[in-house]
């Protein structure tokens, strides 16, 4: 798997998604199938994989300076995902109705797992708002952050990375952050297999290693960071590394042995711990590095002032009604808060240090 310019293919690795994608040990044993994308290795044999998610055949990987491509999801009315349809361009101005709002969610879950996790989240906005929401699915969060740059998304829930990079790039806004367990932190969690005897990230050497996405801040910067300290860098610590897409991907990848470790966001492997108690089961943590400001909710920094208003301050009221207070409790958030730009200053610092 280390030759020079030999492709590998990543197994699309989501557990229970079985008629969404193929089971991760299925695709290892049948080894390479149509549909799947070759991707280069690297001279010195670490690899850049990537995952091709599909869900029912209808979310596809697409470039990042593609405009036509990007898709909608009704959210009005409870879905299956089968009813996750491809848009054919930028919405459509209807007479006589109000333009909808489109809502980006990064893959920091995989996107099946995004649209059943943040359904009735969106739902709710779209409700107390009186205008539809489109929930715009990428693959990347530089496609996310994209998007946004290009005005394409008004808000989206992002990587706290993403946001360092697009508040640079273009003035990405914060609007709000969740707080969880009282917090507005999340840390690096090293994970590896359960019985494996590895203890820290030296332990890696010349293994395999999943990182989640190039613009994740736990996913990625920060273990690079730590072999920075080290005086290593991917290419030369890792016998070969994969991109997942998600972290919940990668979770999967260290449980079914399909590498010897990962990195990856505390909120997730502790959302899993809850709700997928025997995945998490088959993993450990060995390190964890942080804290840093959580993933915030961001909108463009043109977005009508108005409409920002009423955002910022119907995600902060969730906690205080009824029916939103039940939502965000079954995505494990206390309560939406206000965060300043100075909370991901840290991150800013590793990124200076890495990139």
């Amino acid at each position: 798997m280390n030759g020079a310019g030999r492709a590998e293919y990543f197994p699309r690795p989501s557990r229970r998604e079985a008629q969404a994608v193929d089971s991760p040990r299925r695709a290892a044993k049948s080894g390479t199938r149509s549909g799947r994308r070759p991707v280069r290795s690297s001279q010195r044999g670490s690899t850049t994989v990537a995952l091709v998610t599909a869900v029912l055949g209808v979310l596809s990987v697409v470039g990042c300076g593609e405009e036509n491509n990007y898709r909608q999801v009704k959210l009005d009315q409870k879905i299956a995902l089968a009813g996750v349809r491809q848009a054919t361009g930028r919405p459509v101005a209807q007479p006589h109705r109000v333009s909808p709002l489109r809502v980006a969610i990064a893959s920091i879950l995989s996107p099946a797992k995004n649209l059943e996790s943040y359904h009735h989240l969106l739902a709710y906005v779209e409700r107390k708002l009186g205008r539809p929401v489109q929930l715009v699915q990428r693959m990347t969060y530089a496609e996310v952050n994209d998007l946004m740059r290009t005005g394409h998304i008004d808000m989206a829930f992002v990587c706290s990375l993403a946001y360092v990079l697009g508040k640079g790039e273009f003035g990405m806004e914060l609007l709000v952050a969740p707080q969880i367990r009282e917090g507005t932190v999340y840390y690096s969690y090293l994970i590896v297999p359960k019985e494996n005897p590895v203890r820290s990230l030296a332990d890696l050497k010349g293994k395999a290693f999943a990182f989640s996405d190039p613009l994740s801040n736990t996913g990625r910067l920060v273990p690079t960071y730590h072999l920075s300290l080290m005086g290593a860098t991917p290419d030369a610590f890792f016998s070969r590394y994969v991109f997942t897409y998600s972290h919940d991907n990668s979770i999967v990848a260290v449980a079914d042995r399909l590498v010897d470790g990962a990195a990856v966001d505390s909120l997730v492997y502790d959302f899993l711990a809850t709700t997928d108690p025997d995945l998490i089961a088959k993993t450990k943590i060995v390190a964890r590095w942080g804290p840093y400001g959580i993933p915030p909710v961001v909108v463009h920094p043109d977005l009508d002032p108005a409409l920002k208003e009423r955002l910022r301050r119907l995600l902060l009221d969730m906690h205080r009604k009824l029916g939103g207070r039940s939502i965000i409790k079954d995505l494990f958030i206390d309560r939406f808060v206000p965060i300043q730009d100075e909370a991901y200053d840290s991150i800013r610092q590793v990124a200076a240090q890495v990139r």
